[in-house]
């Protein structure tokens, strides 16, 4: 996104920040702005005064939001109540390893802590449990 507004705003410092500020809050809360932005990308790289190294980045950033589009409907996964950021994940990944496999003393061998993990896994999920 960073890129686009190089594009957009050549050396315009303040008007880049304030469309990146805009169109991040658009990217996590409107339906389908990744697409848009995408094609913006698209459009952007057929602009004839780009410099090889601003097409080379642009091109970089268009590849990614055409590989990663179906990922990128944040509003939609926030709707459906899905976590769109890597905090939940590293919560658990402390809840469920840290907590259970790195107290003082404890030595572990890899098929043992999967075992273990895998208990604790179903202790703290319960509707996994009854399965």
């Amino acid at each position: 996104m960073g890129i686009l507004a190089e594009v957009l705003y050549p050396r315009q410092i303040p008007e880049q920040e304030e469309w990146l500020k805009n169109s991040c809050h658009q990217l996590k809360h409107e339906f389908e702005s990744a697409k848009k932005f995408y094609n913006q990308m698209v459009l952007a790289m057929t602009e004839n005064k780009l410099t090889e190294t601003l097409r080379e980045k642009l091109q970089a950033s268009t590849t990614y939001f055409n590989n990663h589009l179906w990922q990128m409907d944040y509003a939609q996964f926030q709707q459906k109540t899905y976590p769109i950021g890597s905090g939940v994940t590293e919560a658990d990944c402390k809840t469920l390893i840290k907590q259970r496999l790195c107290f003082s003393g404890m030595r572990w061998e890899e098929k043992g802590a999967g075992i273990i993990l895998s208990l604790r896994a179903l202790v703290l999920t319960s509707t996994r449990w009854e399965q």
